[in-house]
């Protein structure tokens, strides 16, 4: 499985499953698998939704920072990475 780094969650809503990322490296869209990984965290699903302040959109660039609803709890600093297609 080949992946590329895109971003880093910095912030984690917990009530609404939502986890704040900010696009460093790379853009983000719906429908791409996304893996979130940290020291406690190890997570695979795909991108079901994603909204700018709360504006649903359908693909991000670096530099931007987005709200994808997660399915499991992911932590500040976990890395998040772009699975690429193989």
């Amino acid at each position: 499985m080949e992946r590329v780094k895109v971003g880093e969650v910095f912030h984690f809503f917990g009530k609404i499953g939502v986890a704040a990322i900010r696009l460093t490296d790379g853009a983000l869209a719906v429908g791409d698998t996304i893996q979130i990984q940290g020291p406690t965290t190890n997570l695979t699903q795909r991108v079901e939704t994603m909204q700018i302040e709360h504006a649903a959109v359908t693909r991000a660039d670096a530099g931007q920072e987005v709200g994808v609803k997660v399915s499991e709890h992911v932590r500040e600093r976990d890395l998040v990475f772009k699975v690429l297609p193989a």
